[in-house]
Protein backbone atom coordinates (compact mmCIF):
# COMPACT_ATOMS: atom_id res chain seq x y z
CA UNK A 1 0.00 0.00 0.00
CA UNK A 2 0.90 3.53 -0.35
CA UNK A 3 -0.11 6.93 0.84
CA UNK A 4 -0.36 9.92 -0.89
CA UNK A 5 0.93 13.02 0.00
CA UNK A 6 -0.29 16.69 -0.63
CA UNK A 7 -0.89 20.04 0.52
CA UNK A 8 -3.86 18.83 2.81
CA UNK A 9 -2.29 15.52 3.96
CA UNK A 10 -2.82 12.07 3.23
CA UNK A 11 -4.87 10.25 0.73
CA UNK A 12 -4.95 6.65 -1.02
CA UNK A 13 -3.65 6.26 -4.39
CA UNK A 14 -6.01 7.95 -6.88
CA UNK A 15 -3.93 7.36 -10.29
CA UNK A 16 -5.26 3.90 -11.80
CA UNK A 17 -3.66 4.04 -15.74
CA UNK A 18 -0.65 2.17 -14.76
CA UNK A 19 2.94 3.98 -15.45
CA UNK A 20 5.61 3.35 -18.05
CA UNK A 21 8.77 2.92 -17.35
CA UNK A 22 11.45 6.01 -19.39
CA UNK A 23 13.06 3.22 -21.16
CA UNK A 24 10.16 1.64 -22.29
CA UNK A 25 8.94 5.29 -23.37
CA UNK A 26 11.89 5.38 -25.06
CA UNK A 27 11.71 2.32 -27.69
CA UNK A 28 8.13 2.99 -28.04
CA UNK A 29 7.95 6.83 -29.33
CA UNK A 30 5.06 6.67 -31.39
CA UNK A 31 2.90 6.11 -28.73
CA UNK A 32 1.79 8.13 -26.05
CA UNK A 33 2.35 8.75 -22.79
CA UNK A 34 -0.26 8.60 -19.86
CA UNK A 35 2.30 8.21 -16.88
CA UNK A 36 5.93 7.91 -16.81
CA UNK A 37 8.31 6.13 -13.90
CA UNK A 38 11.56 8.62 -14.26
CA UNK A 39 14.59 6.88 -12.68
CA UNK A 40 16.66 9.47 -9.94
CA UNK A 41 19.74 8.67 -12.58
CA UNK A 42 17.69 9.67 -15.67
CA UNK A 43 18.52 12.93 -17.92
CA UNK A 44 15.43 14.70 -18.12
CA UNK A 45 15.59 15.41 -21.58
CA UNK A 46 14.85 12.12 -23.00
CA UNK A 47 11.00 13.74 -22.67
CA UNK A 48 11.80 17.04 -24.52
CA UNK A 49 9.26 17.54 -26.71
CA UNK A 50 6.94 14.90 -25.48
CA UNK A 51 5.73 16.49 -22.29
CA UNK A 52 2.53 17.61 -23.68
CA UNK A 53 1.52 14.05 -23.97
CA UNK A 54 1.78 13.12 -20.70
CA UNK A 55 -0.26 13.36 -17.65
CA UNK A 56 1.76 12.77 -14.52
CA UNK A 57 5.59 11.75 -14.20
CA UNK A 58 6.96 10.02 -11.09
CA UNK A 59 10.52 10.45 -10.13
CA UNK A 60 12.09 7.85 -7.94
CA UNK A 61 14.07 8.84 -4.52
CA UNK A 62 16.32 5.51 -3.62
CA UNK A 63 17.40 7.16 -0.96
CA UNK A 64 16.58 10.41 1.30
CA UNK A 65 20.41 11.32 0.89
CA UNK A 66 19.88 11.48 -2.67
CA UNK A 67 19.07 14.58 -4.13
CA UNK A 68 19.11 14.25 -8.03
CA UNK A 69 15.05 13.59 -7.70
CA UNK A 70 14.66 17.07 -6.69
CA UNK A 71 17.18 18.80 -9.91
CA UNK A 72 14.80 16.19 -12.05
CA UNK A 73 11.90 17.96 -10.72
CA UNK A 74 12.87 21.25 -11.39
CA UNK A 75 14.13 20.87 -14.71
CA UNK A 76 10.81 19.29 -15.94
CA UNK A 77 8.81 21.97 -14.81
CA UNK A 78 11.81 24.45 -16.36
CA UNK A 79 11.23 22.49 -20.00
CA UNK A 80 7.61 23.30 -19.61
CA UNK A 81 6.08 19.71 -18.02
CA UNK A 82 2.31 20.97 -16.83
CA UNK A 83 0.75 17.74 -15.35
CA UNK A 84 1.39 16.23 -12.53
CA UNK A 85 4.72 15.48 -10.61
CA UNK A 86 5.25 13.21 -8.30
CA UNK A 87 8.05 11.79 -5.95
CA UNK A 88 8.41 8.53 -4.69
CA UNK A 89 10.41 6.44 -1.99
CA UNK A 90 12.56 7.54 0.49
CA UNK A 91 11.52 10.77 0.88
CA UNK A 92 10.65 12.31 4.41
CA UNK A 93 8.54 14.80 6.01
CA UNK A 94 11.90 17.24 6.34
CA UNK A 95 11.85 17.39 2.81
CA UNK A 96 8.05 17.59 1.49
CA UNK A 97 8.91 21.33 1.28
CA UNK A 98 11.92 21.10 -0.92
CA UNK A 99 9.90 18.97 -2.91
CA UNK A 100 6.76 20.98 -3.47
CA UNK A 101 10.10 24.10 -4.14
CA UNK A 102 11.69 21.95 -6.97
CA UNK A 103 8.17 21.87 -8.51
CA UNK A 104 6.17 18.36 -7.47
CA UNK A 105 2.80 18.47 -6.08
CA UNK A 106 2.98 15.18 -4.54
CA UNK A 107 5.01 12.57 -2.78
CA UNK A 108 4.13 8.99 -2.70
CA UNK A 109 5.44 7.06 0.39
CA UNK A 110 4.78 3.83 1.58
CA UNK A 111 2.84 2.35 4.33
CA UNK A 112 5.81 2.05 7.24
CA UNK A 113 7.48 5.17 6.32
CA UNK A 114 3.65 7.02 6.67
CA UNK A 115 3.67 4.64 10.14
CA UNK A 116 7.07 6.46 11.15
CA UNK A 117 6.34 9.71 10.32
CA UNK A 118 2.47 10.57 10.57
CA UNK A 119 0.30 12.77 8.67
CA UNK A 120 0.98 15.73 11.11
CA UNK A 121 4.56 15.97 10.63
CA UNK A 122 3.95 16.26 6.70
CA UNK A 123 1.38 19.05 7.28
CA UNK A 124 4.05 20.70 10.01
CA UNK A 125 5.10 21.34 6.51
CA UNK A 126 2.88 21.63 4.32
CA UNK A 127 2.77 26.01 4.25
CA UNK A 128 6.00 25.69 2.27
CA UNK A 129 5.43 28.90 0.61
CA UNK A 130 5.94 30.75 4.27
CA UNK A 131 8.59 28.54 5.56
CA UNK A 132 11.56 29.20 3.49
CA UNK A 133 14.71 31.33 3.92
CA UNK A 134 13.75 34.31 1.82
CA UNK A 135 10.13 35.11 3.38
CA UNK A 136 12.01 35.13 6.89
CA UNK A 137 14.64 37.22 5.49
CA UNK A 138 12.02 39.39 3.94
CA UNK A 139 10.50 40.29 7.20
Amino acid sequence: MTVIITDEGFADEDWAHGFTALDDLAANDAAPAVAVDVPSDADPATLEGRLDTIDLIRVNFPSFADGRGFTIGRRLRLMGFQGRLRAKGHVIADQYAMARRAGFDEVEIDADLAKRQPEAQWLARADWRSHDYRSRLRA
